[in-house]
C-alpha cells in the first residue's frame, strides 16, 4: 500500500498539472491577443492621424490656390470697393490657412507620439510573441507527455490494487477520500507524517516491529515506520 500511495500521489500531481497547464496556455493566449489588439489599435490610430494630416494638407493647398486666384483677380477690379473686398477675402483665407497650419503642426506632433508608442508596442509584441510561441510549444509537449505518464502510472496502480486484499483496499480508498488523498504516511520519532501529531510510545515500538497494520490514533491514516536517519546518511 505504500507503493500504491506513492503512485496515487504522483497521479494526483499529474492531474493537477493537466488542469493547470491548459489554464496557463489560456492566460498566455489572452495576454498575446491583448498585445495584438493593442498593437492593431496603435496602427489604426496612426492611420487615422496620417489621414487627418493628408486631409489638412489638401485643405491648406486649396487655401493657397484660392489666395493665388483671388490675387490674380486684383488686376480685374475697377473700383476701390471691389479692391477692398478682395483684400478682405485674402485676409480671411490667410487666417484660415494659418489655423490649418497650426492644426497640421499639432497633428504632426500626435503622429510622432503615435509612432513612438506603436514602435514600443511592436517591440513588446515581437518579444512576447517569440517567448509565447516557445513556451506554448513546451507546455503542449509537456501535456502530451503527461497523458502518457498518467496512463503508465494508472496501469501500475491498477496492478498493485489487484495484489491488495479487498477489505484493505476499501479501507485505503476510504481514508484517502477523507484525508486529502493521503491514506498511508510514515512515522519518525513518534510523529505522524500526516497530521504531525505524536503517537503513543508503545504504539511507536509496535510500529517498528511491522507485524500488524496500524493506524494513527489522531488522524486514522495507515502508518508505517520510516528511518529517516538512513535516508539522510
Amino acid at each position: 500500500m505504500i507503493e500504491l500511495q506513492e503512485l496515487d500521489l504522483i497521479i494526483g500531481k499529474i492531474n493537477i498539472k493537466k488542469r493547470e497547464l491548459p489554464e496557463k496556455i489560456t492566460r498566455m493566449d489572452e495576454e498575446f491577443m491583448a498585445l495584438t489588439a493593442s498593437m492593431e489599435e496603435g496602427k489604426k490610430k496612426l492611420e487615422e492621424l496620417n489621414k487627418r494630416h493628408s486631409e489638412k494638407e489638401d485643405k491648406l493647398k486649396r487655401g493657397i490656390e484660392n489666395i493665388k486666384k483671388t490675387k490674380d483677380r486684383q488686376h480685374e477690379v475697377k473700383t476701390n470697393k471691389e479692391y477692398q473686398a478682395i483684400l478682405k477675402e485674402i485676409e480671411t483665407v490667410e487666417g484660415k490657412n494659418s489655423e490649418i497650419e497650426d492644426e497640421i503642426i499639432s497633428v504632426l506632433e500626435e503622429i510622432d507620439n503615435a509612432q513612438a508608442v506603436l514602435k514600443a508596442k511592436k517591440r513588446d509584441y515581437n518579444t512576447y510573441k517569440s517567448q509565447y510561441e516557445e513556451e506554448k510549444k513546451k507546455i503542449e509537449e509537456e501535456i502530451s507527455h503527461l497523458d502518457v505518464d498518467l496512463s503508465d502510472y494508472q496501469q501500475k496502480g491498477n496492478n498493485i490494487r489487484k495484489q491488495i486484499r479487498s477489505e484493505l483496499l476499501k479501507k485505503y480508498e476510504t481514508i484517502k477520500s477523507a484525508r486529502n488523498s493521503l491514506a498511508v504516511v510514515s512515522v519518525w520519532r513518534e510523529v505522524c507524517g500526516g497530521c504531525y501529531m505524536n503517537i503513543p510510545p508503545q504504539l511507536y515500538i509496535e510500529l517498528q516491529r511491522a507485524t500488524d497494520l496500524i493506524s494513527c490514533p489522531n488522524c486514522n491514516r495507515i502508518i508505517y515506520w520510516y528511518n529517516q536517519d538512513k535516508t539522510n546518511d
